[in-house]
């Protein structure tokens, strides 16, 4: 049963890393899953979160560290060192049918940090402004979603490893919301016509 399921997803990376390769998403996945490149974003979002919610943006913010945090935690360091599955970039058996288009490194595959980690942050946010922001569902989903597509097609991760992650990143996601809910109910009951981004 494991050795189907391994071949099965070994099958699904191919139809991705090999199947859909393009020159487009030759360009944009290797940017899309790059930390840096959502750089300007986090720090648009510590500003607007602190400049339009004052204190409770603060504690948005210092849950959203702490979420991200935890997530890594999880997924980098108690799951990765405990399953040591190897990426397929560097399997010796299977790296010659894999396209590797951006550095291998040297971690663990299973599960995928990129995923749990920014489907953890999505789910926080879907959490807390699902009910204020119409389209937060949606954009955060399709954003986290992106990122993680992209470590299968770029060669660093099977399907199985981003699936898994982003079903990790969703649990810590919506705990660490119901967390926030808890501590700081008041930030709930606030309608979304008397909120500052209203």
């Amino acid at each position: 049963m494991l050795n189907q399921l391994i071949h099965f997803d070994q099958e699904m990376f191919l139809v991705i890393n090999q199947g859909l390769s393009n020159p487009f998403f030759d360009w944009l996945l290797p940017i899309l899953r790059n930390p840096y490149t959502w750089a300007p974003l986090y720090l648009f979002l510590i500003i607007f979160f602190i400049k339009n919610y004052g204190k409770m943006g603060i504690l948005i913010v210092a849950f959203t560290l702490a979420n991200f945090g935890l997530s890594d935690a999880v997924s980098s360091h108690l799951i990765k060192k405990n399953v040591k599955r190897i990426r397929p970039c560097n399997d010796l058996v299977f790296k010659n049918e894999v396209n590797i288009r951006v550095r291998c490194g040297s971690g663990f595959s299973f599960t995928s940090s990129h995923a749990t980690n920014h489907f953890a942050m999505a789910f926080f946010w879907i959490m807390l402004f699902r009910r204020r922001w119409k389209h937060a569902l949606w954009l955060c989903v399709t954003w986290a979603s992106l990122i993680s597509f992209s470590q299968i097609y770029v060669g660093v991760h099977y399907p199985i490893d981003v699936v898994c992650g982003a079903l990790l990143g969703i649990l810590i996601g919506v705990g660490v919301g119901y967390l926030f809910k808890r501590f700081f109910p008041s930030f709930y009951t606030n309608t979304p016509s008397t909120s500052p981004t209203a």
